[in-house]
């Protein structure tokens, strides 16, 4: 693949507005009581505090702002959670869970 054709690597930055694309569902599975991230041939179990965050990559809040809102929901350091979640989402974009 070329330089040319190869798709661009989505960098996750703090104004990045994260979304899933349409063929990444994430489920509550019933049967189990857990959360489930399916995507094509794979599934991924997020942790309680990565499905809060997955919850809010709608494509119309950054990562500012969900950092923010889960510093309010949870009373934590709003610095300490905006580096956890472009950690993560970077981690996922790589994957191809999210873009944005």
């Amino acid at each position: 693949m070329s330089e040319a054709t190869r798709p661009t690597r989505l960098i996750v930055e703090a104004q990045t507005k994260p979304k899933m694309p349409r063929h990444i569902k994430l489920r509550h599975d019933a049967g189990r009581d857990a959360w489930l991230l399916l995507a094509p041939e794979r599934v991924f179990s997020p942790d309680p505090i990565a499905v809060e965050v997955l919850k809010l990559c709608d494509g119309s809040r950054s990562v500012t702002d969900m950092a923010a809102q889960l510093a309010r929901d949870f009373q934590a350091p709003e610095e300490t959670i905006r580096a956890d979640i472009l950690e993560m989402l970077q981690d996922l974009a790589d994957k191809g869970v999210v873009k944005s």
